[in-house]
């Protein structure tokens, strides 16, 4: 005698079939980046890092960093040099003075991850001086003060 598969079987299955497909969609929604709660706080922050450095505005640039604030440069041989924000911030101040021509520097693409507390933001960047482009990407680490989101850290290099 051969067993029928009975109606409860195919039910069975299909609960495990569902329960599956639960699963694996629970798994890919967890892969991917959810939006940070405060994503755009964040991204007017970010704003205002690249149009505070474009418009050679010194101050409200130093504003977007923390006071302990480390900056570190990424050369294409993979050596790295790094920089208190007091340093780094002279340097700045420097290249837009000993520059002839205007500097301005825009974010093309922003990633950002995180918490309420600390944020990670990758962002692509094109700097513009008079006929010369250069690209590169920064990689933030972001603290949220009293005062607002500031740069804690800031990884950065060209293409």
């Amino acid at each position: 005698m051969t067993k029928e598969p009975s109606q409860t079987t195919f039910q069975g299955l299909g609960h495990f079939v569902c329960l599956i497909l639960i699963a694996l969609l629970s798994l890919s929604s967890c892969t991917q980046a959810s939006a940070h709660p405060e994503k755009s706080e964040i991204e007017g922050f970010l704003n205002r890092y690249f149009s505070t450095w474009s418009a050679r505005d010194m101050d409200g640039y130093g504003a977007c960093f923390h006071p302990t604030a480390r900056i570190s440069f990424v050369e294409k041989g993979g050596q790295c040099g790094a920089q208190s924000v007091t340093d780094f911030l002279h340097g700045q101040k420097l290249g837009h003075e000993r520059s002839v021509e205007p500097m301005t520097e825009v974010p093309t693409t922003m990633k950002i991850s995180g918490d309420r507390r600390v944020a990670l933001a990758e962002v692509r960047w094109k700097l513009t001086k008079g006929r010369g482009i250069v690209t590169g990407t920064d990689f933030f680490t972001l603290l949220k003060t009293p005062d607002g989101w500031r740069i804690a850290s800031l990884v950065f290099y060209n293409d």
